[in-house]
């Protein structure tokens, strides 16, 4: 299994956070807030209460139109099916909102996506938090998704940038820094830069066993 982050990874250079804020009105709060939680002095629940707030009175609908023109890094579509011809089921492990990850799902064929939900009351997003997701909740969820399907952790690969990567770099086989924090860079085994995320793919076909690979 590979598991792949959103923000600072498929997103580059800012988060998917900072790009809705900034359509929906609120992109200081979130900016603001963000760094504060890369410098270790906001949680991530803390951040998601002030960037919900933002969303109070949208629609669904009107946030997934806005997704189509986030800025997003190349070659993902070729990386999803790499990964799928070398029989590597690609999932998105993210604090993303999870309208986030089930938009790329959608586009790009991930096979899952974890990350917090908003609240939506009569067809509108209510500014709070339905749920909570951390960065050991998504470590959490990448190893019950790879129970799920039987596969060691020893056999996973986990893509990130930053902070929010850490514990699940800890868990599996291959951990890859992409264009990542000095942080992130130290925790990985090994580390691609660029904007396009086929950069992932010449370290990942030397980490499977030569009989499996396919181009």
């Amino acid at each position: 299994m590979v598991f792949f982050d959103v923000d600072g990874t498929l997103v580059p250079g800012t988060s998917s956070g900072q790009y809705l804020a900034g359509s929906l009105g609120h992109a200081p709060v979130v900016r603001e807030a963000e760094a504060a939680y890369a410098a270790g002095a906001l949680s991530n629940r803390e951040v998601s209460v002030l960037d919900a707030e933002g969303w109070a009175g949208h629609e669904p609908a009107e946030v997934i139109g806005l997704l189509g023109s986030m800025p997003l890094v190349g070659g993902i579509a070729e990386t999803v099916g790499w990964c799928r011809r070398n029989d590597l089921v690609p999932v998105l492990a993210t604090l993303a909102w999870d309208v986030v990850g089930a938009f790329l799902c959608r586009r790009f064929g991930f096979d899952r996506a974890c990350g917090p939900r908003l609240e939506v009351s009569d067809g509108r997003y209510t500014g709070r938090v339905a749920e909570h997701f951390d960065e050991l909740g998504k470590r959490d969820f990448a190893v019950a998704v790879a129970g799920e399907l039987g596969v060691p952790l020893s056999r996973c690969v986990a893509i990130g940038d930053s902070r929010s990567d850490l514990p699940l770099f800890a868990e599996v086989g291959l951990a890859v820094a992409v264009n990542a924090t000095p942080e992130a860079s130290a925790a990985a085994h090994v580390r691609a830069d660029g904007d396009d995320l086929r950069a992932v793919l010449p370290l990942m076909a030397a980490w499977l066993p030569p009989t499996a690979r396919q181009p």
